[in-house]
Protein backbone atom coordinates (compact mmCIF):
# COMPACT_ATOMS: atom_id res chain seq x y z
CA UNK A 1 0.00 0.00 0.00
CA UNK A 2 1.35 3.65 -1.04
CA UNK A 3 1.99 5.39 2.54
CA UNK A 4 4.23 8.25 1.00
CA UNK A 5 4.31 10.13 -1.94
CA UNK A 6 5.50 13.70 -2.94
CA UNK A 7 3.44 16.45 -4.26
CA UNK A 8 6.07 19.26 -4.59
CA UNK A 9 4.03 22.17 -6.49
CA UNK A 10 2.35 25.49 -4.60
CA UNK A 11 -1.73 25.40 -3.90
CA UNK A 12 -1.68 28.37 -6.28
CA UNK A 13 -0.05 25.60 -9.21
CA UNK A 14 -2.29 23.15 -8.09
CA UNK A 15 -5.49 24.93 -8.02
CA UNK A 16 -4.89 26.38 -11.83
CA UNK A 17 -3.76 22.97 -13.67
CA UNK A 18 -7.16 21.82 -11.63
CA UNK A 19 -9.50 25.06 -12.55
CA UNK A 20 -10.67 25.13 -9.06
CA UNK A 21 -10.66 27.61 -6.08
CA UNK A 22 -7.55 27.36 -4.05
CA UNK A 23 -6.87 27.95 -0.04
CA UNK A 24 -4.27 29.37 -0.31
CA UNK A 25 -3.26 29.13 3.79
CA UNK A 26 -3.03 25.35 3.37
CA UNK A 27 -0.10 23.93 5.46
CA UNK A 28 1.43 20.59 3.59
CA UNK A 29 4.60 19.34 3.02
CA UNK A 30 6.38 18.44 -0.25
CA UNK A 31 6.58 14.50 1.23
CA UNK A 32 3.25 13.51 2.54
CA UNK A 33 2.92 10.57 5.67
CA UNK A 34 0.00 8.95 6.69
CA UNK A 35 -1.80 10.95 9.58
CA UNK A 36 -0.29 14.67 8.40
CA UNK A 37 -1.86 17.21 6.19
CA UNK A 38 -2.16 16.98 1.89
CA UNK A 39 -3.62 18.61 -0.49
CA UNK A 40 -7.25 17.37 -1.73
CA UNK A 41 -9.36 18.71 -4.94
CA UNK A 42 -13.10 18.43 -3.73
CA UNK A 43 -16.13 20.12 -4.21
CA UNK A 44 -14.93 23.08 -6.37
CA UNK A 45 -11.25 23.82 -4.62
CA UNK A 46 -8.15 22.72 -3.33
CA UNK A 47 -7.49 22.33 0.39
CA UNK A 48 -5.77 20.52 3.10
CA UNK A 49 -6.93 17.28 4.91
CA UNK A 50 -5.53 15.19 6.98
CA UNK A 51 -4.25 11.73 5.03
CA UNK A 52 -6.31 8.43 6.19
CA UNK A 53 -9.54 8.13 7.27
CA UNK A 54 -9.08 6.97 11.36
CA UNK A 55 -9.83 4.03 12.50
CA UNK A 56 -10.64 3.38 16.53
CA UNK A 57 -9.85 0.10 17.92
CA UNK A 58 -10.70 -1.17 20.46
CA UNK A 59 -8.58 -2.16 23.79
CA UNK A 60 -8.69 -5.72 26.31
CA UNK A 61 -10.99 -3.47 28.45
CA UNK A 62 -12.94 -2.30 26.07
CA UNK A 63 -11.21 1.29 25.96
CA UNK A 64 -10.96 3.00 22.54
CA UNK A 65 -7.57 3.73 21.62
CA UNK A 66 -6.01 5.84 19.59
CA UNK A 67 -7.24 6.15 16.30
CA UNK A 68 -5.06 4.87 12.92
CA UNK A 69 -4.85 6.58 9.59
CA UNK A 70 -6.22 4.13 7.14
CA UNK A 71 -4.38 5.85 3.99
CA UNK A 72 -5.70 3.29 1.49
CA UNK A 73 -8.97 1.93 0.26
CA UNK A 74 -9.01 -1.31 -1.91
CA UNK A 75 -10.90 -1.09 -5.14
CA UNK A 76 -12.81 -4.37 -4.52
CA UNK A 77 -13.90 -2.99 -1.04
CA UNK A 78 -15.57 0.34 -2.34
CA UNK A 79 -18.97 -1.16 -1.42
CA UNK A 80 -18.53 -2.18 2.00
CA UNK A 81 -18.76 -0.12 4.91
CA UNK A 82 -16.39 1.58 6.12
CA UNK A 83 -15.95 2.94 2.41
CA UNK A 84 -19.11 2.77 0.79
CA UNK A 85 -20.91 6.56 1.26
CA UNK A 86 -17.80 8.28 0.94
CA UNK A 87 -17.12 6.19 -2.65
CA UNK A 88 -21.37 6.88 -3.10
CA UNK A 89 -21.05 10.74 -2.64
CA UNK A 90 -17.25 12.10 -1.76
CA UNK A 91 -14.82 11.34 -4.15
CA UNK A 92 -12.02 13.66 -5.02
CA UNK A 93 -9.06 14.33 -6.92
CA UNK A 94 -4.97 14.29 -5.12
CA UNK A 95 -2.45 15.81 -6.39
CA UNK A 96 0.49 13.66 -6.67
CA UNK A 97 4.06 14.01 -8.08
CA UNK A 98 5.80 10.67 -7.33
CA UNK A 99 4.58 8.13 -5.15
CA UNK A 100 6.78 5.58 -2.88
CA UNK A 101 7.28 2.10 -2.03
CA UNK A 102 9.34 0.02 0.08
CA UNK A 103 11.77 -2.77 -1.31
CA UNK A 104 13.99 -5.13 0.13
CA UNK A 105 13.96 -7.33 2.94
CA UNK A 106 12.30 -6.16 6.25
CA UNK A 107 14.79 -4.15 8.47
CA UNK A 108 16.31 -2.67 5.42
CA UNK A 109 14.12 -1.96 3.10
CA UNK A 110 14.84 1.11 0.84
CA UNK A 111 12.55 3.88 -1.21
CA UNK A 112 11.52 3.34 -4.88
CA UNK A 113 9.57 6.72 -6.17
CA UNK A 114 7.54 6.00 -8.96
CA UNK A 115 5.71 8.84 -11.25
CA UNK A 116 4.28 9.49 -14.81
CA UNK A 117 6.77 10.52 -17.62
CA UNK A 118 7.25 14.02 -18.31
CA UNK A 119 4.62 15.05 -15.53
CA UNK A 120 5.65 16.50 -12.83
CA UNK A 121 2.26 16.50 -11.31
CA UNK A 122 -0.92 13.74 -12.47
CA UNK A 123 -4.32 13.47 -9.98
CA UNK A 124 -4.57 10.13 -7.98
CA UNK A 125 -8.16 9.02 -7.14
CA UNK A 126 -9.62 9.43 -3.80
CA UNK A 127 -12.17 9.51 -1.40
CA UNK A 128 -12.92 11.88 1.61
CA UNK A 129 -14.90 12.64 4.52
CA UNK A 130 -15.55 14.71 7.44
CA UNK A 131 -14.55 12.99 11.11
CA UNK A 132 -14.79 13.82 14.47
CA UNK A 133 -11.16 12.51 15.07
CA UNK A 134 -9.55 14.78 12.86
CA UNK A 135 -12.30 17.02 11.06
CA UNK A 136 -11.75 16.25 7.26
CA UNK A 137 -9.75 13.56 5.88
CA UNK A 138 -8.98 11.87 2.93
CA UNK A 139 -7.64 8.30 1.15
CA UNK A 140 -6.02 6.66 -1.86
CA UNK A 141 -8.03 4.37 -4.40
CA UNK A 142 -5.77 1.55 -5.40
CA UNK A 143 -6.19 -1.33 -7.34
CA UNK A 144 -3.95 -4.37 -9.12
CA UNK A 145 -0.29 -2.94 -9.83
CA UNK A 146 1.14 -3.07 -13.65
CA UNK A 147 4.01 -5.05 -14.45
CA UNK A 148 6.70 -2.08 -13.82
CA UNK A 149 5.94 -2.14 -10.12
CA UNK A 150 4.53 -5.48 -9.65
CA UNK A 151 7.97 -7.12 -7.64
CA UNK A 152 7.47 -4.30 -5.65
CA UNK A 153 3.77 -4.34 -4.47
CA UNK A 154 0.75 -5.86 -5.81
CA UNK A 155 -0.84 -3.18 -6.07
CA UNK A 156 -0.53 0.59 -6.90
CA UNK A 157 -3.17 4.25 -6.78
CA UNK A 158 -5.47 4.42 -9.58
CA UNK A 159 -4.35 7.26 -11.71
CA UNK A 160 -6.85 9.64 -13.70
CA UNK A 161 -6.03 10.87 -17.41
CA UNK A 162 -7.57 14.65 -17.04
CA UNK A 163 -10.52 13.56 -19.13
CA UNK A 164 -11.55 11.19 -16.38
CA UNK A 165 -11.67 14.04 -14.17
CA UNK A 166 -15.28 14.75 -13.99
CA UNK A 167 -16.58 11.26 -14.26
CA UNK A 168 -14.68 10.28 -11.50
CA UNK A 169 -15.91 13.34 -9.00
CA UNK A 170 -19.03 13.61 -10.52
CA UNK A 171 -19.92 10.41 -12.22
CA UNK A 172 -22.32 7.52 -10.96
CA UNK A 173 -21.23 4.28 -8.62
CA UNK A 174 -20.73 2.19 -11.67
CA UNK A 175 -19.23 4.96 -13.49
CA UNK A 176 -16.91 5.79 -11.42
CA UNK A 177 -15.98 2.16 -10.12
CA UNK A 178 -15.03 1.56 -14.25
CA UNK A 179 -11.97 3.95 -13.82
CA UNK A 180 -10.48 2.22 -10.74
CA UNK A 181 -7.85 0.30 -13.20
CA UNK A 182 -4.33 -0.73 -13.37
CA UNK A 183 -2.71 2.52 -15.18
CA UNK A 184 -1.67 1.25 -18.56
CA UNK A 185 1.09 3.63 -19.63
CA UNK A 186 4.75 3.96 -18.95
CA UNK A 187 6.18 4.32 -15.31
CA UNK A 188 9.32 6.41 -14.00
CA UNK A 189 10.96 4.71 -11.29
CA UNK A 190 13.97 5.84 -9.08
CA UNK A 191 15.13 2.87 -7.10
CA UNK A 192 16.91 4.81 -3.99
CA UNK A 193 19.14 3.91 -1.09
CA UNK A 194 17.31 5.75 1.07
CA UNK A 195 15.88 3.68 3.79
CA UNK A 196 12.03 3.61 4.22
CA UNK A 197 11.66 4.19 8.07
CA UNK A 198 14.02 6.76 8.74
CA UNK A 199 13.17 10.25 10.80
CA UNK A 200 10.13 10.42 9.07
CA UNK A 201 6.65 10.76 10.93
CA UNK A 202 5.73 7.65 9.36
CA UNK A 203 2.25 6.86 11.32
CA UNK A 204 1.93 3.08 12.59
CA UNK A 205 -1.16 2.04 10.01
CA UNK A 206 -4.15 -0.59 10.10
CA UNK A 207 -4.15 -3.07 7.20
CA UNK A 208 -5.54 -2.13 3.59
CA UNK A 209 -8.90 -1.64 3.52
Amino acid sequence: MCNLYRMTKGTAEVASLFAVEGDLTANYGAEVYPGYPGLVVAEGRVRAMTWGFPLVLKGKQGQPLKPKPVTNARTDKLDTPFWRDSFARRRCLIPVSQWAEPRGAAGRMMRSWYGLPDQDLFAVAGLWRSTAEWADCYTLVMTESCLEMDQVHDRMPVILRRDDWAQWTEGGFEEALALCRTWPGPLTADHTNGRWVDDAPMAEQPGLL
